[in-house]
């Protein structure tokens, strides 16, 4: 379980680079809107995932722990 929320983390975190970087190039506005609501949406997904994080860090398999 902790590997999978490791590559949604880095799932995430490339969807966002890869936004941010579109958002530095000529857009029009509706583009640019929807590629805010994107990035706003990839953030709030990582925001999720590590709020789940810590319940996890306290279960009782010690494979589990040394991921945390």
């Amino acid at each position: 379980m902790i590997d999978e929320n490791c590559a949604r983390l880095r799932t995430h975190q490339g969807n966002i680079r890869r936004y941010r970087h579109l958002l530095e190039t000529s857009l029009t506005d509706l583009e640019r809107e929807y590629i805010g609501k994107r990035l706003l949406e990839e953030q709030l997904a990582i925001e999720m995932l590590s709020a789940r994080a810590p319940s996890e860090a306290s279960s009782p398999d010690p494979r589990a722990a040394q991921w945390v």
